[in-house]
């Protein structure tokens, strides 16, 4: 079985999706393969799936939808399959849960690859962690659980999940900079800073890129918009580490040209 959210909603089994097309019976199904394996109990499907205006027998109308997954599964499975579709989506003491013969995670071996990536950057092995941290953002498809109503319950997967791409991608770019690539990420860096105008080590890695291109002017002026943007909308300055940053651009530091400063080094 195959479960992707790093985009579009993707369950699989034997090639043959089980998503069904209606949106409630969907949010369910996402909700319990983010937790394939374990028991979502009806309490918290019911918060998912309807907040804090649930119908009358929220219950029973779980149920129905869980009916309907399981035909779904029953078809994908076929007649031959030893498990059953009440096998895989199984009810336990206090909800129901995803049995996954054989699971292959998405969100998983983007995870895995992400740790192995930033812990090669963390060893100085530079090329190993540009290399891994762009195949695990190359996986992401589009937002996450993007033709899945978000409720409570997955609002906190997809957090997650979106810190790690974060980090995974500061970590590659940071990779990329330490291997002189400083030029190749200087339009991506300014997507994100326009994407995430607070993001200080976003806005620093592009500062130091622009310095190593010849274009101190233009890192002095992300430093400009990033202080107007903390002090208009957080008040107060960037943090004495960009702002160190910013004073060793002023002075050509000669280290800037032979290292990646990254926000915990300042």
């Amino acid at each position: 079985m195959e479960i992707g959210v790093l985009g579009p909603l993707v369950v699989r089994i034997d090639g043959t999706s089980v998503v069904p097309s209606a949106a409630k019976p969907r949010q369910m199904l996402a909700l319990l393969a983010v937790n394939a394996g374990w028991d979502v109990n009806v309490t918290t499907l019911a918060e998912e799936l309807w907040d804090a205006s649930p119908p009358s027998g929220p219950a029973g109308v779980v149920q129905t939808y869980v009916k309907q997954l399981r035909r779904a599964i029953a078809l994908a499975l076929g007649p031959e399959r030893e498990c059953t579709a009440k096998e895989v989506l199984s009810r336990g003491y206090t909800g129901y849960a995803l049995n996954l013969p054989a699971p292959v995670m998405e969100a998983d071996v983007f995870q895995q690859l992400t740790g192995r990536g930033l812990r090669a950057l963390a060893g100085g092995d530079d090329e190993t962690a540009s290399k891994l941290l762009g195949q695990a953002l190359a996986m992401w498809r589009g937002p996450v659980l993007a033709d899945v109503r978000i409720g409570p319950a997955l609002r906190v997967e997809l957090l997650r999940l979106e810190e790690t791409r974060r980090s995974a991608l500061e970590g590659r770019i940071t990779a990329d900079l330490r291997l002189g690539r400083h030029a190749e990420v200087i339009g991506e860096l300014l997507a994100l800073t326009e994407q995430f105008p607070l993001q200080e080590s976003l806005h620093a890695l592009l500062m130091l890129a622009l310095y190593r291109c010849g274009r101190s002017w233009q890192a002095l002026e992300i430093f400009r918009k990033l202080r107007a943007s903390t002090v208009d909308e957080l008040g107060i300055e960037p943090s004495l580490r960009v702002q160190q940053l910013h004073r060793a651009i002023l002075a050509a530091d000669p280290q800037l040209d032979v290292t990646v400063p990254s926000l915990a080094a300042f």
